[in-house]
């Protein structure tokens, strides 16, 4: 047996009378000097440029910081699509921005359309990001609305 690709709990529970084409085929099939390589990565690019992934916040409003995804939970990253849910937390700007108040509003994320990264080689970014508010929707916006990320 190899002990390079079994993880340390399978090599315990092994017997030590395990037969020797037994270790030869596990051998075989998965060398240890093989690294597993990951696909291309998938990154979210935040307002300062840098590679994110599974962020637990993200700044929507690069200017004035006035809109920001907080406690994001993802269930899934990778691929076409991530998702996650959380909390928008919005500025209502009443009377104006300065004097504003956040405001919370439940929302699920998707994160859509990876891309390759020109800055980086290699690595992938998504261009859009999909917001579903399924309760109330922060004014004036539609309960779904998606932004492009990338311009």
């Amino acid at each position: 047996m190899v002990a390079a690709t079994v993880p340390a709990s399978a090599t315990q529970a092994t017997s030590a009378s395990a037969s020797a084409s037994t270790s030869a085929s596990a051998s075989a099939s998965a060398p240890a000097s093989a690294p597993v390589r990951d696909p291309v990565p998938v990154v979210v690019v935040d307002c300062f440029g840098a590679p994110q992934v599974r962020p637990a916040d993200y700044l929507l409003a690069c200017g004035d910081g006035n809109n920001r995804l907080v406690g994001l939970r993802w269930d899934s990253w990778g691929g076409q699509t991530a998702t996650a849910s959380g909390t928008d937390m919005v500025n209502d700007c009443r009377p104006y921005c300065a004097a504003g108040r956040f405001r919370a509003y439940p929302v699920e994320v998707t994160l859509i359309a990876p891309q390759a990264w020109p800055e980086r080689p290699g690595t992938q970014r998504y261009t859009s990001i999909r917001l579903v508010f399924p309760e109330e929707a922060p004014a004036p916006l539609p309960h779904d609305v998606t932004y492009n990320l990338v311009y």
